[in-house]
């Protein structure tokens, strides 16, 4: 027996590919990567902000940077687009 797929496409119409979701709407890119890289930079703030306070560098602190660097290396890819842009030289 066979699952229905949960959204069906209409016959004749063309999906769009995952791997392009913002395509070339350069405005949707600087929107949304400038939104994770501000995210980001409060991530990064709250964390700077108790280290300067004296509090000790706990595995919570060193998390909280970690994942803002995650979430500025995800905005800078979302905004560089870079999928499809790199061809090898023959």
């Amino acid at each position: 027996m066979s699952t229905p797929e949960p959204f069906p496409v209409p016959p004749g119409s063309v999906s769009p590919a995952a791997g392009q979701m913002f395509g070339s709407c350069w405005s949707c890119r600087i929107l949304s990567g400038g939104g994770l890289l501000l995210g980001a930079g409060y991530v990064f703030l709250a964390a700077r902000k108790v280290m300067r306070q004296g509090g000790t560098t706990s595995m919570g602190t060193v998390a909280q940077v970690a994942f803002a660097a995650s979430l500025a290396a995800w905005g800078v890819v979302v905004i560089a687009d870079p999928v499809g842009k790199s061809h090898r030289k023959a």
